[in-house]
């Protein structure tokens, strides 16, 4: 049986997405990723997150960029210092500050 790693529960977090059993939202994740933090870093501070865990929430995040309207994508607010740059190097994905 295939647990599903990310849910949302309007009781837990405000009804954020977070990792199946924590308190740990997606949101998180993506905030310290695109600060620079590793997924080393991010197992290393979150003990009870998993490596499996972490690229559930990217692909969470990539799924809901998927489905956002290209209307209310170009209203969403960003920052430029913390605006990441997703790269690829040898097949692991990084995040790179611009």
């Amino acid at each position: 049986m295939k647990t599903k790693l990310i849910r949302t529960d309007p009781t837990v977090m405000m009804g954020k997405p977070v990792i199946t059993g924590t308190r740990i939202t997606v949101e998180l994740i993506l905030e310290k990723l695109a600060a620079g933090e590793t997924v080393e870093q991010l197992l290393e501070a979150h003990p009870r997150l998993t490596r499996p865990a972490v690229f559930a929430a990217l692909a969470y995040a990539a799924e809901a960029m998927r489905t956002l309207s290209p209307k209310k994508a170009g209203s969403i607010p960003y920052s430029n210092t913390k605006l990441a740059k997703l790269t690829s190097d040898s097949g692991y994905m990084s995040v790179a500050q611009p």
